[in-house]
């Protein structure tokens, strides 16, 4: 069962218990519970006390967030305790798989900052793993069954009631061993045939109920071609991948507990090396869905952009978006290792963003929502260089030189007509300051015939500009702004949740999750910023000055920037004082 809980800093440190290192409040954190089980496998010598992991993803759909925190579980535990972590990957299906995902989740695990000890795949071993097999059927522990895989799951039985079992568990060992070698030799059409494991159709564990080792696909595998027309199934190939490799600890998702009487079945059996499996809680976080199935349909259906979109949880798109691959990784880190479900709020996501960001984005002066103001008092002819911080959180990043000039461009929202209570931006009578440069005073508002503002007159005070007599002088309100005669027109992308609910999956009768779709999660805006942008590349990361940070998206041409909102300056969630 999963919980739905806004996380809050005591709640990740209690129910999580995450690896000892400084958390986000600087409080020391202890052991997780998959260090702990580490930590006393070293000292009793287990393995020659040695640490090998491996993520082992299927290749039939591009990552999410929630597989960055098993890279970072997986890979993380290989580094702290000087051991290797292997890329598997588990290719049993040719039919969903594609060399394209294969290529993306590389790429996702690199930009994550991580290397592997060992590539690999579940089709290097599908001769070991027949062989396996053919091991099984000799002990009489595996059988050649006819059955269609609806009589198997109907005479499986239920919880309380045992499974039937199939008329052909009997078979001699010879009479199975020659119908398995012929199911490889592609004389059976597919369905025709399935291997089963023979164990026990009264299992209280309903996946112990004589599970389906190797189905019959005549299906062309993205490695091996049209050499196989027989695959193992994840349950059979996955813990034989780990013995081969000889993998120390299996670490799975919670989902994978009841499977592991079944991993331990196999390895018992074959009487091979056996790894140990331990699972923790899979990331969920509210207003997303983490199922590759239904990220699928979105991509399909278009109501995305595709895997990259933005608004995506997935690792190319959050890279698409902005996001650091430092960010995830301190994430992953706060959140910890659960042994319990729960739903991590997003907010503390965009909170680990934000921290990263602030410290090594440059800053930058743009407009999304412009109206021009102009200095009536300031000489037509004349534009001044002001001087800006490029970073107040790093000195080194040094300062730029923004053009001033008489026109200017302001965000909307930073002037009101009539001014709400405790409103101390620019409005007629009232004083701020220009960000960097001088304190202005609103005379008059300007109209077009449909009486929407069409300028904002006022005057500038020239003894206010750093440096002058009146420099010191206070106001309320510093607001931003950009030369309007040198301010480089861009596209603003802004984009929101993907889904209105915290939980998508909560819906009507009749309804799917894509009824909770956010129709306003992405919104297109032209907007107005200063020169420097000319020198970004794609990719590159800003803030905007007073708006939220933003990054170069990868449709940006040299005629026309676009860039992704990839969060506001600020969140709900804060860490604990």
């Amino acid at each position: 069962m999963i919980i739905f809980v806004p996380l809050k800093q005591k709640q990740i440190m209690e129910d999580n218990n995450s690896a000892k290192n400084e958390s986000i409040s600087g409080e020391a954190k202890s052991l997780n519970f998959i260090e702990q089980i580490i930590e006393e496998d070293i000292s009793k010598g287990k393995n020659e006390s040695r640490v090998h992991t491996r993520f082992p993803p299927e290749p039939n759909g591009y990552l999410h967030i929630g597989h960055a925190k098993s890279i970072c579980l997986n890979f993380g535990l290989a580094k702290k305790y000087g051991g290797k972590c292997n890329l598997r990957f588990d290719d049993t299906n040719p039919t969903k798989e594609d060399v394209e995902y294969v290529d993306s989740i590389k790429e996702d695990v690199k930009w994550l900052g991580f290397n592997w000890d060992g590539e690999y795949y579940a089709s290097d071993y599908f001769e070991t793993l027949y062989g396996y097999a053919m091991k099984l059927i000799a002990k009489g522990k595996a059988y050649v069954c006819d059955m269609t895989q609806e009589e198997i799951g109907a005479n499986r039985g239920t919880i309380t009631k045992p499974g039937v079992e199939s008329p052909f568990r009997n078979r001699s060992i010879e009479e199975n061993t020659g119908l398995f070698r012929r199911m490889r030799n592609g004389e059976f059409a597919d369905g025709a045939k399935v291997l089963r494991a023979k164990i026990d159709m009264a299992s209280t564990n309903m996946l112990m109920r004589d599970p389906i080792l190797y189905r019959i696909l005549h299906a062309e595998h993205h490695r091996t071609g049209n050499d196989w027309c027989i695959y193992p199934m994840y349950d059979f190939a996955h813990g034989q991948c780990d013995s081969i490799e000889r993998i120390t600890h299996s670490i799975c998702t919670l989902e994978f507990e009841v499977h592991r009487p079944l991993y331990e079945w196999f390895i018992r059996e074959l009487e091979i090396y056996a790894p140990q499996q331990i699972e923790f809680a899979r990331l969920n976080v509210n207003y997303t869905v983490m199922s590759k199935r239904k990220l699928l349909q979105l991509v399909q259906e278009k109501l995305v952009s595709g895997w990259d979109d933005p608004r995506m949880p997935t690792i190319c798109g959050l890279r698409r978006r902005g996001y650091t691959p430092e960010a995830l990784q301190n994430f992953a880190e706060v959140i910890g290792v659960a042994k319990r479900d729960n739903v991590i709020d997003v907010s503390l996501l965009e909170y680990c963003l934000r921290e990263d960001l602030n410290k090594k984005a440059r800053r930058v002066m743009a407009v999304v929502n412009p109206v021009k103001l102009v200095l009536t008092n300031y000489p037509e002819d004349k534009t001044e260089e002001m001087d800006a911080v490029n970073n107040p959180e790093n000195p080194e990043a040094g300062m730029r030189k923004v053009p001033f000039t008489r026109e200017l461009f302001i965000e909307q929202e930073d002037f009101m007509e009539v001014p709400a209570h405790k409103y101390f931006r620019l409005y007629p009578g009232n004083e701020v300051r220009l960000k960097y440069a001088y304190i202005i005073r609103c005379e008059k508002v300007i109209k077009d015939e449909a009486g929407r503002i069409k300028e904002i007159h006022c005057t500038y005070d020239a003894n206010t500009r750093s440096g002058m007599p009146d420099s010191n002088r206070k106001v309320k309100a510093t607001i931003h702004w950009v030369s309007a005669a040198h301010a480089v027109e861009a596209e603003a992308r802004l984009y929101d949740k993907l889904f209105l609910k915290e939980n998508p999956e909560e819906v009507a009768e009749g309804e799917d999750f894509k009824s909770n779709l956010n129709p306003d999660s992405l919104r297109v805006k032209p907007c107005f910023a200063e020169p420097s942008v000319k020198n970004l590349k794609k990719g590159d990361k800003v803030q905007f000055e007073r708006v939220g940070y933003f990054c170069v998206d990868a449709d940006s041409t040299e005629n026309r920037i676009i860039f992704n909102r990839t969060v506001g300056l600020k969140g709900s969630w804060q860490p604990a004082k």
